[in-house]
């Protein structure tokens, strides 16, 4: 890992952004991102995201909390 590379528990909106878009066939914007913080979604004090507990958050939105 170089100092260029973000670290998965402290991604920007953007960084996860592109993440997520580059692994999966669904559109996913940082606008998304932010607007999935502002309803709940974990993020950290300093407004990164943890990829993991981001994507554990929504896969509990699409099964309606199951």
């Amino acid at each position: 890992m170089t100092a260029e590379t973000p670290k998965m528990t402290a991604l920007t909106p953007a960084q996860a952004a592109k993440i997520l878009a580059a692994a999966g066939s669904r559109r996913i914007t940082e606008a998304m991102v932010r607007a999935d913080i502002d309803a709940g979604a974990p993020a950290n004090a300093d407004g990164t995201v943890n990829l993991v507990h981001y994507t554990a958050w929504l896969a509990r939105e699409v099964t309606g909390g199951d």
